[in-house]
């Protein structure tokens, strides 16, 4: 099952609409480059099993 979700890039600032995959697990991590700048950012992502919530951090890649 998948949902959408919004994380602000870490360079840029703006925000990116990004597909999760709710059914990776309760805690992901991956590359994602931004929609905007291009520049690459790492995502935390944290999905409530109970209410199906994502909250996203992005961080500098490196």
């Amino acid at each position: 099952m998948e949902t959408t979700s919004e994380y602000s890039c870490a360079y840029c600032g703006e925000p990116n609409f990004i597909f999760v995959d709710l059914s990776a697990g309760g805690q992901q991590s991956y590359i994602e480059d931004c929609q905007v700048c291009c520049r690459p950012n790492v995502l935390y992502i944290r999905v409530d099993e109970e209410t199906l919530d994502v909250e996203i951090d992005s961080e500098y890649e490196g």
